[in-house]
């Protein structure tokens, strides 16, 4: 038995029941239940029907994600999460860099580099490196005037948690940032790397070694054995090409607002939902939210 769940942006919440019913009549689907009126929705199917992609196709440019899973398992047990532009909206070494006046420079290594168009390592060292000398009080301003939760974020956590599940942020980004977001929206623990400072100003020389997409694949073998978890009980999320061996791994690979390269190797993309559509996937109605 799968599982197809329908869903939109809850700012503009409005997904019909046309659409709704339109489609689990196309595939045959059991009785829909709203999970969120006009906002998300799902229907038991038998299998997973042959124009699966061509229904999402149609749906995304309606502004309706779409999403079809097996129903056994879909709740999980540990979220393994990336940062940047996931559970914040913001790039925080482009951040930084804006306020350095490299701003555009960064900006295009970064998009490059989470395009798997560059090398994530020696992308990032070639943008701190462009960070030298920049005074170690602009990280706190950075993150006070600048940095912003995604949508859905508090809920994804308090939700999970409520439920038992482990959660951990594991990102290519810095210390200094993910600190403050695990703290804030409760992840267990966290993963970065670590900007060097030496006399109140960056280095602009990363710590060794540099944590990219194999360190989160890592963080995800080494937190599930921790945990007794198998991967299929992880639900992981991210947006970037360093993302992709994690997401690959886990039992929920979530490619969320993703680069078009990254999400098309995955079976579950998020482009119009915020990041309460994982709890969406997973079964939770909106009621069901801590």
């Amino acid at each position: 038995m799968y599982i197809a769940t329908l869903l939109v942006s809850p700012l503009k919440a409005d997904l019909d029941a046309t659409t709704v019913e339109s489609l689990r009549n196309a595939w045959g689907g059991g009785e829909a239940k709203w999970l969120n009126p006009n906002v998300a929705a799902e229907f038991a199917i038998p299998a997973v029907p042959a124009n699966r992609w061509e229904a999402w196709e149609g749906l995304q440019g309606l502004g309706v994600d779409l999403v079809v899973q097996p129903a056994e398992g879909r709740r999980k047990k540990m979220l393994l999460a990336d940062m940047d532009s996931t559970m914040i909206q913001q790039e925080c070494i482009d951040e930084l860099a804006d306020v350095a006046g490299v701003g555009e420079r960064v900006k295009e290594i970064t998009a490059r580099a989470m395009n798997g168009e560059l090398d994530f390592e020696g992308a990032l060292t070639e943008r701190v490196g462009l960070l030298r000398g920049l005074p170690e009080g602009v990280i706190q301003t950075v993150i006070e005037e600048r940095i912003t939760f995604m949508p859905g974020g508090h809920d994804l956590l308090a939700t999970m948690k409520a439920n038992g599940a482990y959660c951990a942020l594991v990102s290519g980004g810095f210390t200094a940032f993910t600190g403050f977001v695990a703290e804030t929206l409760g992840f267990d623990e966290n993963r970065a790397n670590i900007l060097l400072i030496e006399e109140g100003k960056l280095t602009g020389v990363p710590s060794r070694p540099i944590l990219g997409r194999e360190a989160k694949v890592q963080a995800l073998e080494e937190i599930t054995a921790r945990l007794g978890l198998t991967h299929d009980e992880v639900m992981a999320v991210g947006d970037g090409a360093n993302d992709l061996g994690m997401l690959n791994l886990a039992g929920a690979g979530v490619a969320l607002h993703a680069k078009p390269s990254v999400a098309a190797q995955c079976d579950i993309r998020i482009n119009h939902g915020d990041l309460s559509a994982l709890l969406y996937i997973q079964g939770y109605a909106v009621a069901d939210f801590a």
